[in-house]
């Protein structure tokens, strides 16, 4: 085979695409200046998904669907650095699963601002200190995470996009052996979602010290000679402790749902999903009558978590997630039919990350 020639040819098309990109950022700066302008957000979820599924079905090509969402997920973090460049909070440190996503959607030059709880993440975004916060909402494995339902209605940030990770948990220590290890350190979700092989490698009667986060637990792990931390890949990786085993979790299947936040409103799109808060009247057959209106409009619910309101004893708010836009005519009645009833807080309305 002729290497050089393949690689001129391959070094030819870089060269193309590399104009091609250069051609396309000046596009994007341009209407980056009319969007600042006019006050329309950078960020546009449901027209990004609009352009990846055009460019899917048009592919016939080696690149399959995953391949394409990840360089143009970049391209597109790129775009939006170049129209304004903004501060993305998220659930940290550096390495967590959260930390993770968000690099998956705003790319490698974001300017990220790693937090120690969820809701510095959403105090961060009431004070305009960060555009978009990344926050995980619910696991396949555990359940919703309870804290970010809460201060979804306790803050006035709105979600704008989901997206949905798999999540592998490895086993790292300095320790050679793991009769060694006196302590592991994991996020108490991350351990729960490890109990058999824990059980199976007689590791579940050792000291569990609970951290903030799994990237934190490998950071702890990093300067303890008889520690282990159930971490992620990359975080064993950023802070230098060997992987003993990898992808522990008991279910391989382990997924968890995440919400990018910011502060305005996504247009329709063929596939939008919506969130709201529901405090129902405080009367016998309220919920039943609720939910009712939905089926009546034929809106389809996805999912409802009851969640305490903390401060009114033993009342309870309902989050539901559903399909369509708030600005659908069926999604309105709902609204309108219950506005004297029931209170409802509009979370937002996103394209449907499944």
């Amino acid at each position: 085979m002729d290497l050089d020639k393949y690689r001129k040819e391959i070094d030819e098309i870089d060269n193309e695409i590399l104009k091609l990109l250069n051609r396309r950022m000046i596009a994007v700066k341009t209407i980056g200046d009319l969007k600042n302008t006019t006050g329309t957000a950078i960020y546009r979820p449901e027209r990004e998904r609009e352009i990846l599924d055009r460019l899917k079905s048009l592919n016939d090509g080696y690149l399959n669907n995953d391949a394409i969402d990840a360089i143009f997920q970049e391209v597109f973090a790129v775009s939006r650095n170049i129209e304004l460049p903004e501060n993305i909070a998220y659930l940290g440190p550096e390495g967590s699963f959260t930390h993770q996503v968000a690099q998956s959607r705003f790319g490698a030059m974001g300017r990220y601002i790693g937090l120690n709880s969820i809701e510095a993440v959403f105090t961060v975004l009431e004070n305009k200190e960060a555009k978009y916060g990344v926050v995980p909402i619910e696991n396949n494995t555990e359940g919703a995470v309870g804290i970010t339902l809460d201060c979804l209605g306790k803050y006035d940030a709105k979600i704008v996009a989901e997206i949905y990770m798999d999540i592998h948990h490895s086993f790292a220590s300095l320790c050679e052996n793991l009769e060694d290890i006196k302590k592991i350190y994991s996020h108490p979700q991350g351990y729960n979602q490890c109990r058999k092989f824990l059980d199976e490698h007689f590791l579940d009667n050792i000291e569990f010290v609970a951290t903030k986060s799994t990237a934190e637990a490998a950071k702890l792990a990093s300067g303890d000679k008889s520690g282990a931390a159930i971490c992620s890949h990359i975080a064993a990786k950023l802070y230098k402790v060997p992987i003993l085993f990898s992808k522990i979790e008991d279910n391989l299947a382990n997924k968890t749902r995440f919400l990018i936040l910011s502060d305005f409103k996504n247009a329709k799109s063929s596939k939008s999903k919506t969130s709201i808060l529901a405090k129902t009247a405080d009367k016998p057959g309220s919920l039943v009558e609720f939910l009712q209106t939905f089926q009546k409009n034929g809106v389809n619910l996805t999912k409802i978590e009851s969640r305490p309101i903390k401060e009114r004893g033993f009342k309870t708010v309902f989050y539901l997630d559903f399909e369509g836009h708030i600005d659908d005519k069926n999604v309105q009645s709902i609204i309108e039919e219950n506005r004297d009833r029931h209170e409802i807080i509009w979370l937002g309305s996103y394209v449907n990350g499944e």
